[in-house]
Parts: structure tokens; sequence; C-alpha cells
């Protein structure tokens, strides 16, 4: 098993312990800010029944929405890899950058020149207080893993990425990449 302590850019990949929480059962997430506050990041793999033309009217194109955690579920948040087209973003990690100028990204997409390849939307986030992730990693629920993807991680969007990662671990960990998503229901 990799361990290290988490930091920003990385990601947190859910333990099979964590069978049965709605939240974050089979979770790979994405650290967006990991500091002496608390930690901040999105849920990478649960692709939502929206599009982001279901929830801004002046968006025409139809992006997926992925579910970014429990946290403010009714705020829209978005990460991407074109800090040159949209100003005021930060940087996570390795071309990987967090918000920026929302009005100026819409007429982007809706002129074709931010594509679903270069952005992805959530609905709310995944938040920890001061300790908090520090604590659930003594208590195993997840993994640490370095982004090796860097800016490609936006491709990695379907429920299967975290089958892959339990795959990459191997061990012990290869044996729930096959398991049902509800144990007790097989």
């Amino acid at each position: 098993m990799v361990t290290q302590k988490p930091k920003k850019g990385n990601l947190l990949v859910a333990e099979p312990s964590l069978t049965g929480d709605v939240s974050f059962n089979r979770s790979v997430v994405l650290i967006a800010e990991h500091n002496d506050e608390g930690s901040v990041g999105f849920i990478l793999n649960k692709p939502l029944d929206y599009t982001i033309c279901d929830l801004v009217s002046d968006i025409t194109i139809p992006f997926q929405v992925f579910n970014g955690g429990p946290v403010e579920q009714d705020n829209l948040y978005f990460i991407h890899k074109v800090p040159e087209l949209i100003e005021n973003s930060v940087e996570i990690s390795d071309g990987i950058f967090w918000g920026g100028n929302f009005e100026k990204t819409i007429k982007l997409i809706n002129n074709g020149i931010i594509t679903e390849q270069d952005i992805r939307f959530f609905l709310g986030y995944s938040g920890w207080g001061i300790s908090q992730l520090d604590q659930e990693l003594s208590s195993k629920s997840w993994v640490v893993l370095p982004n090796e993807y860097e800016s490609s991680i936006l491709e990695k969007s379907s429920n299967a990425f975290w089958k892959e990662k339990m795959v990459e671990l191997g061990g012990d960990y290869l044996l729930w990449s096959n398991s049902p998503e509800n144990p007790s229901l097989n």
C-alpha cells in the first residue's frame, strides 16, 4: 500500500472499508487545497444525471456535471486545464486549476473554445476540518496517491476509476476491484 502525507494535487482513493458511506463509497478525490485549516477536494468519478445546461441556463453545451462531495451541494464548482483562457483561477498542481472568471468561462464554452476535455463541473465539494483528514487516514479510510495523470486527470470520469486504482494497488485491493458495490447483495 502507498502511504504518504496528503498534499494539494494528490488523489484520495477510498478504502474498500468505506462501503456503505453514501458520499465516498468507491470515490477518487482530487485534493484541491490542503493546509493547516483543513482540506478541500472534488470527487472525480461520480457523474450526476445533470448537464451544466440543466443548472446554468446561459450555457448551451451539455457538459456532464459530477458530484464533488457532500458539502455545499447547491453550489457549482469547476476545475480545468486552461488557465490562459480563464483568469483568476488557482493552480492545484501539475496543470490543473480551480475556478476563475465564470462569466468568461460561459462565453468560452458557448463559443466552443473550451471543450469538455478542458473542464469539469461539480455540485458540492469534499471538505475536511483541521486534522479531520489525518484522522480518517489514521483509521485507514483513504489511500493517498500522487496524481500521475497531471492535467489528463479530467479524462478519468467513469465509475471504473476506483476499480482501476484498486487493481494498480494490487494485493488485497485486487480482491475488492471485482466486488459488487454493496457486498451484502452478493
